[in-house]
């Protein structure tokens, strides 16, 4: 199938800002079709591109290249694959990359995956790979063409012992042909400068993207932060603590602090951000307008 898709590395060249967005495959009919509503209400922010994951042990592969093509085909946007090594070997995996670029993808979200359940601790499948800069590394292999991006984590990967060791397996993802990091959530911005500086100390030369996450309802963002490891500053806990009970000023008080957020990751010259929205339009919507960008058609 011909396309035309950006790839990752063209994307944030000379400069240019890359605003995108990420969703995952509805489980039911009537997912489908809010998603579908989504993606229309943020296509015409025009994103650089809009990223789709990958379920638990790959449960949705199938899915998220549907997902990918539909963002394409449907909506004119570039998408992006995200992929995992979980139980797959490197045989299944190049089958999965071959059928997704027969699809008409050209970028790939590589992530090492989580472990599946019943394991305390990721583990390769026979004949498969154990991390993500093996999985950068195939994919350049065999897709040279392929955009690559990669994850980092500013507040370190709550399975690494420090975050100098996470730190050093972002290098390795980076030299093994990682064309752009997009980071985990974050909501302290000192974390996150202190990771870029660290990236532009080792001369990784790759864009970093934050990745951010509107807070839309305290709870949902309590459990999602105690899974990723990412810190909740005191004074923004504290303030929606203290509306626990009020989930209209909780989701006002999240989108308040996001604009504040990108605002000043922009006034410091991030290349992009990567939007979190969870399927959902609303708050995405209103934190672009308050961010100042404009929509097309």
């Amino acid at each position: 199938m011909a396309t035309s898709a950006t790839r990752i590395r063209d994307v944030y060249l000379g400069g240019q800002f890359g605003l995108s967005i990420e969703i995952f495959p509805p489980k039911s009919a009537e997912g489908d079709e809010s998603l579908r509503q989504t993606l229309r209400e943020l296509a015409p922010f025009r994103p650089a591109f809009v990223s789709c994951t990958y379920g638990a042990g790959g449960s949705t592969s199938k899915r998220t290249v549907e997902w990918c093509r539909e963002i394409q085909e449907r909506h004119q946007l570039t998408s992006t694959a995200h992929f995992t090594c979980v139980g797959s070997t490197r045989a299944q995996l190049v089958e999965w990359l071959q059928f997704a670029w027969n699809e008409g993808l050209r970028n790939i979200m590589a992530l090492r995956g989580d472990a599946p359940a019943g394991q305390a601790q990721f583990q390769a499948v026979a004949g498969g790979l154990k991390n993500a800069n093996e999985l950068v590394a195939l994919i350049r292999e065999y897709f040279p063409n392929m955009g690559i991006g990669v994850a980092g984590y500013p507040e370190k990967h709550p399975e690494a012992p420090s975050l100098d060791v996470d730190f050093e397996h972002l290098v390795h993802k980076v030299k093994s042909g990682a064309d752009a990091i997009f980071t985990q959530l974050f909501f302290d911005n000192s974390s996150f400068f202190r990771f870029r500086d660290r990236v532009n100390q080792r001369r990784l030369d790759v864009p970093v993207i934050p990745g951010i996450m509107p807070i839309t309802e305290f709870d949902r963002i309590q459990r999602i932060t105690a899974m990723c490891g990412a810190v909740i500053p005191t004074s923004l806990a504290s303030r929606l603590e203290s509306v626990k009970h009020d989930k209209s000023a909780q989701y006002k008080i999240g989108v308040e602090f996001a604009i504040s957020q990108c605002r000043e990751l922009m006034d410091q010259g991030v290349n992009g951000i990567h939007f979190y929205v969870l399927n959902k339009s609303q708050a995405g919507r209103e934190i672009l307008d308050g961010l100042g960008f404009v929509t097309v058609g």
